[in-house]
């Protein structure tokens, strides 16, 4: 019964994902996940991403978003980082290590040479099965990353990562607020109607 279960759960998984007009672009146009059409629609509504930007994708695996970042940016460096493998981009560096070991910072720091315009981050915890854990876990990732990004980024730089809408969504929106000027919350289309999921746009550091 059990193994019946999964069986159905896994079928039905497919069925949604070949009627998912962003899955079927993705593929189509060669993108390596349908999230890249998410940051797409952030950058169309935001612009943050230009030929000569400075930026550094976390989370980056399988590299979807930098896989547009690089057809946009064509004077300026990528560096991307995630714990999981990605396969190479042209233009794009990438570094298979963790964003939270303090090694990390360093290299990024030598890297850009306290040059950074802009963060990207599309991560999410592992899941667990349970949503509302899997919620807060995602949130407290954007929470450290938030503060991480306020630390090395230039002082009008852009941060943009998912978040979730959850028991902790306004503790963590307003962590962006007390170190960022400019707070923003978008929803792309390409976010799954039944998702939870937002993305924060932050700009320009406060300065104490």
């Amino acid at each position: 019964m059990k193994k019946s279960k999964r069986v159905k759960k896994s079928n039905t998984w497919k069925i949604k994902q070949h009627r998912d007009q962003f899955f079927k672009k993705s593929k189509a146009l060669g993108y390596r996940s349908r999230a890249s059409f998410k940051l797409i629609e952030l950058n169309n509504k935001y612009k943050f991403l230009k030929k000569n930007t400075n930026l550094l994708d976390l989370g980056s695996s399988p590299g979807g978003w930098s896989q547009v970042a690089s057809k946009i940016i064509t004077s300026g460096k990528i560096l991307s980082i995630d714990i999981n493998n990605m396969k190479p981009i042209e233009n794009v560096k990438f570094l298979n290590c963790d964003i939270f070991d303090p090694v990390t910072k360093d290299r990024i720091d030598n890297y850009f040479n306290g040059n950074l315009d802009v963060i990207i981050s599309d991560m999410a915890a592992d899941t667990t099965g349970n949503k509302s854990l899997d919620s807060i876990r995602t949130n407290q990732l954007c929470a450290e990353v938030i503060n991480f990004s306020s630390k090395i980024l230039k002082n009008n730089g852009v941060f943009v990562s998912k978040l979730f809408m959850g028991e902790d969504f306004i503790e963590v929106s307003n962590l962006a607020k007390s170190l960022f000027k400019n707070v923003n919350f978008f929803k792309p289309e390409a976010s799954r109607s039944e998702s939870k999921e937002t993305y924060l746009h932050c700009k320009i550091i406060k300065t104490l």
